[in-house]
């Protein structure tokens, strides 16, 4: 699953008991409205789990709801065993939905969706008291966690960040090391030579969009941060142009490198036949060469992996003076407001963000958890221009713009739609340029744009 708001910020990469400080934007939240917040619910709300011997009088049966059908059965039978090694008295079951978000919203209608799940992005902020279990005050929270503002309502937060997510391109080191290959493309002409080179010399897929699944392409948007270089751009330095896809600025930039990959040949032979699922094991196993995608995937791409370090990530290409990945929070995990034993769902919730390793393993991506160690597939950053850093927050009185400009204009920044028009046009299935497909999407944003500017 992807997220697409970035939450936290990293300064240096060596530094990592600073990495996720200021990344708060509620600080000065009122104090009388924080603790009103706090009462909601049932009076046995899930307050931090206990340590010590005082951990072993939590009892009780929970069902945990993931999205994760790919480990239910394994790894996180593991983590229960684990869990029980630290809190014996706890039965934990699981469920895995398959189609999380649509599966999720039907149980909630009623009182009957487990003890601890994943915060759908379906449920409105202001709406999320309803369903779920205060946690704490954000205040307080943030002093051990990273991310929290985006599940927090009036000072108390609801949720926490499972894992970090970075995005960029995944690829297979060897298939890079077959086509001669021997620095990491950083450039958009550095990066279609690379393919080339690919295309040229193995039988790997250069590029793999996963045309068919159609919203792997959605998460080309993640990268728009890295191409304008700049983490204001997104919510800040857009939102003040009209020209939001003319030559030369960002947008038209990002997707010109998914233009020309295709039009070169460099993509799949037949991009209607994609299969996600197969896509990942072929990149774990030399037969693609790159995937544009989270770091949510990594994990998932190394475990089908025969060499999984052959497995490696790079930012997305830019011509911006400095390299930056930015970083976005993956689901956050809660308690049910209905649940009949929120201490161990509580329990649950800090054991399995702070000490089962899921955010760096299964995750892919870092630890919410301030100082927590960077995941070993970033630690060949350190020392370099790359940084990792947060999408500056909107102005003042300007919130959710690019949202409600996006919705207005109906561009879909994150729906797979105009991405197919890019591909197919390439292609030659359809006779729009390139140019073509720009300009019809700026007079849109612009159109749009006049229209949110003027009504607030």
């Amino acid at each position: 699953m992807k997220k697409t708001k970035a939450v936290t910020s990293l300064a240096a990469l060596t530094l990592m008991a600073g990495l996720f400080a200021g990344c708060s934007s509620n600080n000065n939240a009122d104090n009388a409205a924080a603790t009103n917040a706090g009462n909601t619910g049932t009076g046995t709300e899930a307050t931090a789990a206990p340590e010590g011997d005082a951990a072993k009088d939590i009892k009780g049966k929970i069902t945990v709801i993931t999205q994760r059908t790919d480990i239910v059965d394994t790894v996180f039978k593991d983590y229960a065993a684990k869990f029980n090694e630290k809190y014996p008295d706890v039965k934990v079951n699981f469920e895995a939905l398959s189609n999380y978000e649509d599966q999720i919203k039907i149980r909630m209608s009623t009182s009957d969706y487990g003890d601890v799940l994943l915060l759908p992005t379906s449920v409105a902020i202001k709406d999320l008291p309803e369903f779920f279990e205060p946690l704490g005050k954000m205040s307080d929270l943030e002093q051990q966690y990273t991310g929290l503002e985006e599940r927090t309502v009036d000072g108390i937060s609801y949720g926490i960040p499972v894992t970090v997510n970075f995005s960029g391109v995944i690829y297979n080191k060897q298939v890079f090391k077959d086509a001669g290959i021997t620095e990491v493309p950083r450039t958009f002409e550095q990066f279609q030579t690379a393919l080339q080179s690919i295309k040229d010399k193995t039988d790997a897929v250069p590029l793999y969009t996963n045309y068919a699944a159609g919203w792997t392409l959605t998460q080309w948007e993640s990268d728009l941060a890295t191409v304008a270089g700049d983490r204001d751009y997104v919510n800040i330095a857009q939102v003040a142009s009209d020209d939001n896809f003319v030559p030369g600025q960002p947008h038209y930039d990002l997707y010109k490198v998914m233009y020309d990959a295709a039009k070169n040949g460099l993509i799949e032979e037949d991009p209607t036949t994609t299969d996600w699922e197969s896509s990942k094991a072929d990149l774990a196993n030399g037969k693609i060469g790159t995937m544009m995608l989270g770091s949510w995937a990594i994990g998932q791409i190394k475990g089908l992996a025969a060499h999984p370090d052959d497995v490696g990530f790079m930012p997305f290409p830019t011509n911006a003076d400095k390299i930056l990945v930015p970083l976005s929070d993956d689901y956050n995990l809660g308690v049910s407001i209905h649940s009949q034993n929120k201490e161990a769902a509580r329990a649950w919730v800090d054991w399995f963000i702070n000490e089962s390793g899921y955010p760096t393993t299964e995750g892919g991506g870092m630890s919410p958890v301030k100082g927590a160690e960077l995941p070993e597939i970033l630690k060949q950053f350190e020392g370099t221009d790359v940084t990792f850093d947060t999408l500056a927050p909107a102005k003042a009185g300007e919130e959710g713009w690019v949202d409600a400009i996006d919705k207005e204009a109906e561009i879909g920044l994150w729906q797979p739609d105009f991405k197919k028009v890019i591909i197919e046009a390439a292609i030659g299935n359809r006779k729009d340029s390139y140019d073509d497909i720009m300009k019809d999407l700026n007079d849109k944003w612009k159109a749009a744009r006049a229209k949110i500017t003027t009504a607030q």
